[in-house]
């Protein structure tokens, strides 16, 4: 029996950007929508800033103390979902860039999880990043704009 080659295993990937029109509200001097980029991220990126925002406590009763089951304490997660989320759109947006400085500055945030809230401060277009964002990352299937995204990763 031949022995299988592992070298198609033994690669590093650069991130791919994704190209996708951004939301309406956002044109550039020509009146044309401007693009985002979104960095596909890697399951490793997505996996550490989904336990940076996951913490784990001691169970407790109404008195404060801890939950015991099976002479084992007995341990509660608390997740901010949706942190994490936006903690993703900061990370996989390359343009625009919302870790930039002087953007930043300019909404006065010092926490990165606050930009997507600020720039894109209509419910709408924050849903709409959230969901071409999550799209690129392979997180949630295009339902509505799949054809749109799909076409941007064809370019």
């Amino acid at each position: 029996m031949a022995k299988k080659d592992l070298k198609y295993f033994m690669r590093k990937d650069e991130p791919e950007i994704v190209t996708v029109p951004g939301p309406d509200c956002f044109k550039d001097e020509d009146g044309n929508v401007v693009q985002f980029e979104i960095k596909v991220l890697s399951q490793a990126e997505i996996q550490r800033i989904n336990d940076a925002y996951r913490r784990r406590s001691i169970a407790t009763d109404k008195k404060g103390n801890p939950l015991i089951a099976n002479g084992e304490v007995v341990w509660k997660t608390e997740r901010d979902s949706a942190r994490a989320s936006r903690h993703m759109i900061v990370e996989a947006l390359q343009y625009p860039d919302l870790k930039d400085k002087e953007l930043m500055d300019f909404y006065g945030c010092v926490d990165v999880t606050e930009m997507p809230l600020k720039v894109f401060p209509k419910t709408d277009d924050f849903q709409y990043v959230m969901r071409i964002v999550m799209q690129a990352l392979g997180l949630v299937s295009g339902v509505d704009d799949g054809e749109e995204l799909e076409a941007a990763k064809n370019l």
